[in-house]
């Protein structure tokens, strides 16, 4: 018998599949972007990806395991906490490509080149603290530049992990 459309949208493992599906969207047209459009992305877009793949790793991981109410909860916790990460990271990249040109320093060295010459931890504080190249715009939508699009996104999704995963986790249980 089919489910009604109210059935659907409280069915926990389908929205953490369906969000799972959205984040490798987002992956796919990040590499479409790079490799169809001739987009190069910054030290802080492959880290974004990286946020974003994680998201979309954390949704997958609690679709498959579909936990009862303690785990799927623990779920939700995990999905917010990638999603901060993610839009962190994402956020950053918005506020460097705000200011003025000139103004912030370049990274330096491409990031697999720092990734050689410095240990993991220098590099993330490297690469966070922003640089010349993650200022240049090179795409845009209705205004909003990818990192903007990132930063909407990885908000929409931490939201949507921790209703369907924290707040609804007593109203669906397994099954």
């Amino acid at each position: 018998m089919p489910r009604t459309s109210h059935e659907l949208l409280r069915d926990r493992r389908a929205l953490n599949f369906l969000a799972a599906l959205f984040c490798g969207l987002l992956m796919g047209y990040a590499l479409y972007a790079q490799y169809g459009l001739g987009l190069e992305p910054c030290p802080l877009c492959m880290f974004q990806r990286v946020g974003v793949s994680a998201l979309g790793i954390v949704f997958l991981l609690a679709a498959l395991h579909h936990p009862r109410a303690f785990g799927a909860r623990l779920y939700g916790l995990l999905i917010v906490l990638t999603a901060a990460a993610a839009a962190y990271v994402a956020g950053r990249h918005v506020w460097v490509q705000a200011q003025p040109p000139g103004t912030v320093a370049a990274c330096g060295a491409p990031l697999d080149m720092m990734l050689d010459m410095f240990p993991l931890l220098e590099v993330v504080r490297k690469v966070l603290s922003g640089g010349g190249e993650c200022g240049k715009i090179d795409w845009s939508l209705l205004g909003v530049t990818m990192p903007g699009w990132v930063l909407i996104a990885a908000v929409s999704l931490g939201l949507f992990g921790l209703v369907n995963n924290f707040l609804n986790a007593g109203t669906n249980s397994r099954r």
